[in-house]
């Protein structure tokens, strides 16, 4: 479990979270609108001494089940389109997850990260979705809770606790997605987080999006923050 609270060393950490050009305009077939102009937001924080920097990429392998191409008509439509999968570790539970166009596959332009973004300032970048039979959100698990070696290059809360991180920091893409599950997953370790508001971009930035994942972030004890707040000022302390 990782360490929480302010009687603790303050070791914070970021999670600059699938900044990639599949997730950008003007290409990406997942464009966030917005999606490059948070990187300066992004590139401060990246600034800032924190303890550790980690950057979580979508590393899909191309018959990804989550892709409409790896499913056949009429069932694989991009955003309408749901299918149900199993656990792979316990075929008795299952998860109904929507499709998406194929994007961030291995080895491909598309599963970069952004050039926006100062990546010789991070420390670590875990590469996520590697396995092809399941979704994962998350950079710390899949839908499922399954924390092995094959959705990701390595165990992201193993690498925070390695550094005794505290408290985490989340911005990137997406805020009603990707960003969302890491911060809630940080929590469930036991870490205090914090979701950096003018570093997030959202598929859906109102209410039903963004909106909604933000009260379950903050329902969940999360907390959501602008750049001005005191936690970035006591970052910035640590210099």
């Amino acid at each position: 479990m990782g360490p929480a609270g302010n009687s603790l060393p303050f070791r914070p950490a970021l999670l600059v979270v699938d900044m990639q050009e599949d997730f950008c305009p003007p290409n990406g077939p997942l464009a966030v609108t917005g999606g490059r102009i948070i990187a300066h937001v992004i590139n401060d924080l990246l600034s800032l001494p924190f303890t550790l920097k980690v950057a979580t990429k979508d590393f899909h392998p191309i018959d990804h089940i989550s892709f409409v191409t790896s499913h056949s008509p009429p069932n694989n439509k991009p955003f309408e389109s749901t299918v149900k999968i199993p656990n792979p570790l316990d075929e008795t539970q299952h998860y109904q997850i929507p499709l998406w166009p194929v994007h961030c596959v291995q080895g491909t332009k598309g599963a970069e990260i952004i050039p926006e973004i100062q990546i010789s300032k991070l420390h670590e970048i875990v590469e996520k979705g590697q396995d092809k039979r399941v979704e994962m959100f998350s950079g710390f698990k899949d839908v499922f809770g399954n924390k092995s070696s094959a959705p990701t290059s390595q165990d992201l809360a193993s690498l925070l606790n390695s550094q005794e991180i505290t408290h985490v920091f989340t911005v990137g893409i997406a805020g009603d997605f990707c960003v969302k599950c890491t911060a809630l997953d940080a929590k469930t370790e036991g870490f205090q987080v914090y979701a950096v508001e003018d570093g997030i971009g959202s598929v859906n930035p109102g209410a039903s999006g963004w909106g909604a994942a933000r009260k379950v972030m903050e329902d969940a004890g999360i907390g959501i923050i602008s750049m001005g707040d005191p936690q970035i000022t006591r970052v910035k302390t640590l210099g």
